[in-house]
């Protein structure tokens, strides 16, 4: 981790600076509830779901399994950001050094990586249980879903690092001020004075097998997945089937819709505002709407949660 950050400098880099919402400085407290209060649920949402799976034997299915993952990544996604930012909403700005904000994106990267493979995994999971439900328990047995969640990590530790070595090796002049709320990787760019072409083509090099391809993945499942259904002679059937994924669907949009509306759209006049909103978005919303989404309206999660409940009464 130190060769990570070894920025690579004759002399030592200006702090960096987060502007934050600085131009609603005037709600500061309204704001500072607002998020706390979002922030707090979406870390007792998604604790309640790693808790339930990993202590559930009735939940000790591949989906949930999955789901438990899903739900750590929310959870690591928002600290890395979240208290950062709640202290700037109080403060007006953040002051950080160049080696804290290139660790600050290096384990927010991890986070991001990894949610949105994990969301691939899982609809591999939803292709199989629908198109292929006769070999689904030969094939997600509790090996290969291990090592699904393994590789998945693994990818996301490995991008991570070296994005951020290859942003370390920048020389930062100053003055280094981010308008933003956390150290994302485009602000982190601009404010070098070094040539970051080199920089950029490895970061393309990077979006595409672990961006590019798990979205077109996960069309390519759903494609399969509407075509199976479609062809369920029966009304009911069909209900059914899409109540399998349909939360998985939501969650996927919602994400996937978020980063490529930040990252692919093209700037607009009012680009920094709307880049502060969406980042919000994926950074705080969308974490807490996955237990909600996707396992608070599960019946299965209902019943363990209504049993566990239950037996805290009784003890």
């Amino acid at each position: 981790m130190l060769k990570v950050l070894n920025i690579k400098n004759q002399t030592a880099p200006r702090p960096v600076t987060l502007l934050g919402f600085h131009l609603f400085y005037y709600l500061r407290i309204p704001l500072f509830l607002l998020i706390f209060i979002l922030y707090s649920l979406t870390l007792i949402g998604n604790a309640i779901i790693v808790g339930l799976v990993s202590s559930n034997p009735s939940l000790h299915h591949p989906m949930f399994f999955f789901l438990s993952h899903l739900s750590l990544t929310d959870i690591l996604l928002t600290t890395f950001i979240v208290p950062l930012m709640l202290c700037g909403i109080l403060r007006g700005e953040v002051t950080l050094s160049v080696a804290g904000c290139i660790t600050q994106f290096h384990f927010f990267a991890i986070a991001l990586t990894s949610e949105i493979l994990l969301l691939a995994v899982m609809s591999y999971d939803r292709y199989l249980a629908i198109c292929n439900p006769l070999q689904y328990i030969v094939i997600m047995d509790k090996k290969f879903c291990v090592q699904l969640v393994t590789l998945c990590w693994l990818l996301s530790i490995t991008t991570s690092v070296a994005m951020s070595s290859a942003i370390s090796t920048l020389n930062f002049c100053g003055p280094n001020i981010i308008d933003h709320f956390f150290c994302d990787y485009f602000p982190i760019l601009q404010l070098s004075c070094s040539d970051t072409s080199a920089v950029e083509l490895e970061q393309i090099l990077f979006a595409v097998p672990l961006v590019v391809s798990p979205i077109a993945f996960v069309v390519g499942t759903y494609i399969r997945i509407f075509i199976t259904v479609l062809r369920i002679p029966s009304t009911l059937g069909k209900k059914k089937a899409v109540s399998t994924f349909s939360s998985h669907l939501t969650v996927v949009c919602t994400l996937f819709g978020t980063l490529i509306s930040l990252y692919v759209a093209p700037p607009d006049g009012n680009y920094l505002n709307t880049n502060k909103i969406i980042s919000m978005l994926y950074a705080v919303v969308t974490p807490l709407s996955n237990p909600i989404i996707y396992s608070l309206r599960n019946s299965e999660i209902r019943m363990a949660f209504k049993k566990y409940i239950g037996i805290r009464k009784t003890v």
